[in-house]
């Protein structure tokens, strides 16, 4: 899956993955993190999430990253928000006051761009990326945050060869497989989505449940 996978999904619309909505683990969970008032999160692989603008009322700094130009265009124009746009070495800057999306790819991004960023939000990111990137994905956020990675992690999981990702089935044992060497893995809780998402049933899963993760640098 490259970069022209995630093009053309945006081109033709077909961005299933878009929740209209804040989502209500964030809101119920994100407290759980042991981050400070007013601090600076990371939401990579955001797409046009208005989760970033729920965090943004919460009184915290956004960094986004988003590889497709069409969803940060879009955010801003659905969200009414005036921005600065700055080409800057490999991304396109997009800044309005606490908010920053970088346009371009998450594993050109190095600590140096992550400077005040202190926690992360993962929604769509790790479920959105098939086996043998997760583990790069995982690995390059542990180079991101050598030692201090605070995160509210959300998966999903569906019995094996019903549905072909994205979204991809990742289960709790995969989640301490890649994070298990660094983090301490907090399960905060398993919900049944198949009621909830009918659209998933359509494509014959049996079986669809969240998991909410908080994964914190062991001390």
């Amino acid at each position: 899956m490259d970069a022209e996978f995630w093009h053309d999904r945006w081109v033709r619309g077909e961005i299933g993955f878009h929740q209209p909505e804040v989502n209500t683990h964030l809101q119920t969970f994100w407290d759980r993190l042991e981050l400070a008032p007013g601090a600076r999160v990371l939401v990579p692989l955001c797409g046009k999430s208005l989760d970033m603008l729920w965090l943004l009322s919460e009184g915290y700094e956004v960094l986004g990253v988003e590889i497709s130009p069409l969803a940060v265009q879009n955010f801003f124009a659905e969200n009414d928000i005036p921005a600065e746009v700055v080409p800057s070495g490999p991304f396109t800057r997009y800044r309005a006051d606490d908010l920053e999306i970088l346009c371009g790819d998450f594993f050109d991004l190095t600590p140096e761009w992550l400077k005040g960023v202190v926690g992360v939000y993962d929604r769509a990111s790790l479920v959105a990326l098939p086996p043998a990137m997760r583990k790069r994905y995982a690995d390059h956020l542990k180079v991101l945050f050598p030692g201090r990675l605070e995160a509210l992690l959300v998966t999903m999981e569906y019995p094996e060869g019903e549905m072909d990702g994205p979204p991809f089935s990742i289960g709790e044992q995969e989640v301490h497989t890649l994070y298990g060497d660094s983090c301490d893995i907090e399960r905060l809780t398993v919900f049944d989505l198949l009621d909830e998402a009918p659209r998933f049933r359509e494509k014959g899963l049996t079986r669809l449940q969240e998991t909410v993760f908080r994964l914190y640098s062991r001390r």
